[in-house]
């Protein structure tokens, strides 16, 4: 018998695949309201082939996904919040980027083994030239990064106890999980998102939504090439990890030159074990960076050393219980910077 573990791992990509068709043709949606249904009756409610879905069930069940008795189907425990669209979990967002975008750079792995990443990529668009190639592979990107982050934002505006905080900049903030979930929790809180131009629309969309008004808005930019807005904290959710040590340092730099003294810096990001042994979806999005952009995910220590670099001091670190955690550096005021 193949090892549970590497069996798992090898059919992991049908996994993942009717995980994605499940979730286009509405099968998480009937079952969270229909729960225990057989696969005829889902196949005639949706109005799908009940063959190809039963047989889409069977490795959903599998896969721990489903719970399946008697030829009836339900969601196993703990699963509804992250396929249901209604809850700030949903994560099919996610799934959707992964199959759509991610999927297709991993044949680049090979030449990166045969001549590294560099010589690989040379001729390669910038990594976020391809992420925004049009407006279908914007908006897929933005709901992902919606996914993944708004949920744990709520925890993490709460770790990071903005209450004495009043201007937020949300560098590479996206459509806003952590500057909605920020201004939510703290009333006299402002955010400006800074964000390349095709993001300002969906920013602007989610502001609506959630009635914030004139109290989240967005500033166009590229934080390589242009000054940060002045703020007094500035957020910096899974920005990092999408670049080498040498860029991190100078955008904290330029973080810090535009942070008022006493202010903070948040970096939001997966941490690595200090031994680098896990966890697992931090070693897999490790990968995953090294395809899809020029970085790579950090021990907490790593990102202590690069606060440190840029001239931030009292140096933190508040774990979620989620996969995103907080490292919190702070600017010295002037009369105590030493500087």
């Amino acid at each position: 018998m193949i090892p549970a573990n590497l069996e798992r791992a090898v059919y992991g990509m049908y996994a993942t695949h009717a995980l994605h068709v499940a979730d286009r043709h509405g099968v998480f949606e009937h079952l969270t309201r229909h729960s225990g249904d057989s696969a005829e009756k889902i196949a005639a409610a949706l109005a799908v082939d009940e063959d190809t879905l039963e047989r889409l069930l069977l490795v959903l069940a599998s896969f721990g996904v489903l719970d399946a008795e008697g030829g009836r189907y339900g969601l196993a425990a703990g699963v509804r919040p992250y396929v249901d669209r209604e809850d700030p979990r949903f994560l099919m967002g996610f799934v959707d980027h992964l199959l759509g975008d991610t999927a297709e750079q991993f044949g680049r792995l090979n030449g990166y083994l045969r001549a590294g990443k560099a010589e690989t990529d040379r001729d390669a668009p910038a990594p976020f030239e391809s992420l925004y190639r049009d407006e279908e592979s914007v908006g897929r990107f933005l709901d992902a990064m919606w996914g993944l982050s708004h949920h744990v934002s709520h925890e993490l505006a709460a770790l990071a106890d903005l209450g004495e905080s009043r201007r937020l900049i949300d560098v590479g903030g996206a459509s806003g999980p952590f500057s909605v979930a920020a201004l939510r929790a703290f009333p006299e809180l402002r955010s400006t998102v800074f964000d390349l131009p095709q993001v300002g629309p969906h920013l602007t969309a989610r502001a609506a939504e959630h009635g914030l008004g004139d109290r989240l808005d967005f500033a166009a930019g590229d934080f390589f090439r242009d000054p940060l807005p002045a703020g007094d904290c500035f957020a910096f959710g899974y920005i990092l990890s999408d670049w080498d040590d040498e860029t991190c340092a100078a955008l904290l730099r330029k973080a810090y030159e535009a942070c008022l003294p006493g202010g903070r810096v948040l970096i939001m990001e997966r941490l690595f074990d200090d031994d680098r042994g896990g966890p697992l979806a931090t070693a897999v999005m490790n990968l995953s960076m090294h395809v899809e952009t020029q970085g790579r995910h950090r021990t907490a220590a790593e990102y202590l050393e690069l606060l440190r670099g840029a001239g931030f001091t009292d140096g933190t670190v508040r774990r979620s219980t989620g996969d995103k955690h907080l490292v919190i550096g702070r600017r010295p005021t002037e009369s105590g910077s030493g500087r």
